[in-house]
């Protein structure tokens, strides 16, 4: 149906048994992802992105909530069908490259092994179609090396011709540049970046490097087990005028503007930063209102009466006056008639 997501996480939970006890890897996660869209995915160690993305790729189910991708339901399919999908929806890229790859043979070898095993092999198309994914990759001159020859980004770069092997719809990488300096690290992400717009694949990068928001169209985080916040990147262009005629004006190179939101999911929760809370001393309880243009929240008085009866509407500042003076006001009332 036109207008789906492409994936689509829906109160997504998934719990782990270790022994007796249970580790709640995700807690109701939602998240939207349209077709073509570059997303990375950051967050803490232990706060479920990689259980997200085993999930996604169909090499673990949930526990609850719904998953959708390119139209299968995750949660419902057999495990026939989650075999086959695995096979012809999605590309793989590790940590460590050389987990997709076979060390004796080389680049251009290891990426006709998928498309051979997959049976697409007729009338040497099977070597045609290697040799233009590895150009993709910028390696086409180095297709007959083995991996002892290859640098760590160059190993990473065949794992990733190796994932798009299969012609899938979908790509998740798992920490890709985990391992290589900060340099190998930027090409690797403009490999994602190239690939993205050369085949309008949807890709899913998961990094601990706050700065992939330089090479992915968003990037969402997760904290808990739940999407916290997103940071959009925008491209605008600067125009300044070179002389005091308005006619006249110079364009500058593009500018790009990074916005962050805190996500608000479908039972209406959302994660305050941390350190905002820490800043006011919110801890378990607070005070909702709504103001002109919003929801303010602030920290919850004591319910102790005699320190509540001490603050007063005219010693409060404006804001929290307004917010309080019908609390106050109650508690006053309590204290005539005892």
């Amino acid at each position: 149906m036109a207008g789906e997501p492409f994936i689509l996480c829906d109160g997504l939970v998934k719990i782990y048994k270790v022994a007796n006890l249970e580790v709640v890897a995700l807690q109701g996660l939602d998240l939207v992802i349209q077709k073509g869209e570059l997303l990375g995915i950051v967050g803490a160690s232990g706060s479920g992105k990689s259980t997200l993305m085993n999930i996604l790729g169909g090499l673990d189910r949930p526990s609850a909530g719904r998953v959708w991708v390119d139209g299968n339901d995750l949660l419902k399919m057999s495990e026939f069908d989650l075999n086959r999908y695995r096979r012809s929806k999605v590309g793989f890229v590790w940590q460590q490259g050389a987990r997709n790859l076979i060390s004796y043979l080389s680049a251009l070898e290891n990426v006709k092994l998928p498309i051979t095993l997959a049976g697409q092999r007729m009338l040497g198309k099977d070597h045609q179609r290697a040799e233009a994914l590895l150009e993709s990759v910028g390696l086409a001159e180095r297709r007959h090396h083995r991996l002892v020859e290859m640098s760590g980004g160059e190993q990473q770069r065949v794992a990733i011709a190796v994932a798009l092997a299969n012609n899938p719809s979908l790509l998740l990488a798992d920490e890709p540049t985990g391992e290589v300096d900060t340099a190998t690290a930027a090409g690797i992400f403009k490999v994602f970046q190239d690939l993205n717009h050369e085949y309008g694949l949807t890709t899913i990068v998961v990094s601990h490097d706050q700065g992939i928001a330089r090479y992915v169209n968003r990037v969402v985080a997760i904290r808990d087990g739940k999407t916290s916040t997103e940071t959009v990147r925008q491209t605008v262009s600067v125009t300044t005028s070179k002389s005091t005629s308005p006619q006249i004006s110079e364009e500058k190179p593009h500018e790009e503007i990074y916005e962050e939101v805190v996500l608000l999911d479908s039972a209406g929760r959302l994660q305050v930063p941390r350190d905002y809370l820490e800043h006011l001393n919110i801890k378990g309880r607070v005070h909702l209102e709504m103001v002109e243009d919003g929801i303010l929240i602030r920290p919850a008085r004591s319910s102790n009466l005699e320190t509540t009866a001490i603050a007063s509407p005219d010693n409060l500042p404006i804001p929290e006056a307004r917010g309080f003076k019908g609390i106050i006001n109650r508690l006053r009332s309590k204290t005539r008639r005892r």
